[in-house]
């Protein structure tokens, strides 16, 4: 769950890279979670893709979770996946983005159930969907995006922060950017409102699934439930 007090001060970054937590202000892409962003996960999904293609096997498996914890108790949801060899890196990522956007999507709702409603009100929060799409392009297209970003200093997104209120009351269901105006500006409507992902976040295409497929194999067409004591 998102809160004022982890607005950073953007003046104090060159680069998204090396930010590991925090929520920045993005004219092009509204709230960010760099812990979303952070892109480890996706990380090591690609690293499993690699390992697999490297192997014997005609089939590989591949595994992408995402979790939350509560003290000592951690919960989330996994995909499992078969992917038979030979795949090209640009069908590897196509595979891989739809792995983490149905995975995303469905720890997203599993936040929002009523029995998590005590701890948190993040499921579908505002910034989560667009931050995890931003970290799977950080690490499949590595460079330096902070000028496309137009990050707002620390001063204009605590005003947003501040007129609109916590980014976790704005849900957000699609991959799409949620923008908020600076209520400073004139001639502005101060309302949120869904914007475009920028063109270098259009570069893959998440894989479809057709009848009989042989390329992916899934066990489930949902994501399995993680409940564990750590």
């Amino acid at each position: 769950m998102s809160n004022r007090g982890e607005i950073l001060d953007s003046s104090r970054f060159g680069s998204e890279n090396g930010i590991r937590h925090g929520l920045l202000y993005s004219g092009v892409l509204g709230w960010l979670d760099m812990g979303h962003a952070r892109g480890d996960d996706v990380r090591k999904l690609m690293a499993q893709f690699s390992t697999g293609e490297a192997g014997s096997d005609s089939y590989y498996r591949v595994r992408y979770e995402q979790t939350m914890g509560i003290s000592r108790f951690a919960t989330g949801r996994f995909n499992v996946w078969e992917i038979k060899k030979g795949r090209t890196l640009t069908e590897r990522q196509s595979i891989a983005l739809a792995m983490m956007m149905s995975t995303a999507v469905a720890f997203e709702n599993w936040q929002s159930m009523p029995w998590f409603s005590w701890y948190t009100d993040s499921g579908f929060s505002g910034e989560d969907l667009v931050s995890d799409l931003f970290g799977f392009y950080k690490v499949n297209y590595p460079r330096v995006y902070w000028g496309e970003l137009k990050i707002a200093s620390k001063e204009s997104a605590l005003r947003r922060w501040d007129h609109y209120g916590p980014i976790s009351r704005y849900k957000n269901t699609v991959f799409l950017p949620l923008l908020f105006p600076d209520p400073i500006e004139k001639f502005t409507c101060p309302r949120p409102y869904k914007g475009q992902l920028p063109r270098f976040m259009k570069q893959v295409m998440p894989y479809k699934f057709t009848p009989n497929d042989d390329i992916v194999r899934r066990s489930n067409d949902k994501a399995g439930i993680i409940n564990a004591f750590q």
